[in-house]
């Protein structure tokens, strides 16, 4: 009796084990490209959605511009998250969307951090014309959204022909937080949670929505993705509200 008992548990172990290897083979891969500032609360979200559906994403991170680009150039890619509108429309007007599969998963809002330590003395945009600031970091504006934004508020201010000479252009938003982190930049324009993300930096300046371009994040399913409708259901996921209490959490604002 006892045999057939051990018999039987080790049939069912069996068709269980063949189950989730008949789910695994059928599980999809999703390649997302995704702007860097995203890289941390995309990380996080991925072993909730793999949990939920038995699909793996498979992440490039980036500045959205150099992301855009290479799409264009026929990058391979499910998905794509922009930090701004501007480099997803021109995919989208490319005709590199799928219709109907648009997305905002988030907004944010730009800062001006310095070292939380003995950090630069910056109180309002002016100072950032002032001696206190002799290298201030900033995105690549014509590739790095975080750029364009920061570029888009010092001409509105009057400050961008002050402090072009001061100006380390870089690839990414991380890249300008990991410059102002190791103090060789005074100042950078970052996400709010770029800056909450990180003890070494502190906000000195928080831009006012009205003095800036709005910080969107789109999302899309690119024409020739491998697995569109896995890639679907990650964005109804990410807007979904398990996603978005992670986007919370990291400081992101409501996509509306």
């Amino acid at each position: 009796m006892a045999r057939h008992t051990v018999r039987g548990a080790l049939v069912a172990v069996g068709l269980a084990l063949a189950s989730v290897l008949a789910s695994a083979a059928g599980a999809a891969e999703i390649r997302v490209l995704a702007a860097a500032s995203l890289s941390d609360v995309l990380r996080e979200i991925a072993p909730l959605h793999a949990r939920a559906t038995g699909d793996t994403i498979v992440f490039g991170f980036g500045g959205s511009g150099m992301l855009a680009r290479q799409i264009l150039e026929g990058a391979p890619a499910d998905v794509f998250v922009s930090a701004d509108t501007i480099r997803f429309d021109r995919l989208e007007a490319a005709g590199l969307v799928a219709d109907g599969t648009r997305r905002i998963l988030a907004t944010n809002t730009l800062v001006l951090v310095v070292a939380a330590e003995r950090g630069a003395e910056v109180a309002e945009a002016s100072d950032l014309g002032g001696p206190a600031i002799r290298r201030l970091a900033i995105g690549e504006p014509a590739t790095v959204p975080a750029g364009t934004y920061a570029k888009a508020h010092l001409e509105k201010t009057g400050l961008w022909s002050n402090v072009q000479r001061k100006l380390v252009p870089l690839d990414n938003v991380r890249a300008v937080l990991a410059a102002v982190e190791a103090g060789n930049a005074d100042a950078g324009f970052v996400y709010r949670t770029d800056a909450l993300a990180s003890a070494r930096v502190r906000i000195a300046i928080e831009v006012p929505h009205e003095d800036a371009l709005p910080v969107a994040y789109p999302a899309g399913v690119l024409t020739d993705a491998e697995s569109p409708e896995a890639a679907r259901a990650l964005l109804d996921f990410l807007v979904g509200a398990e996603a978005q209490a992670v986007f919370a959490k990291h400081g992101f604002l409501p996509p509306n």
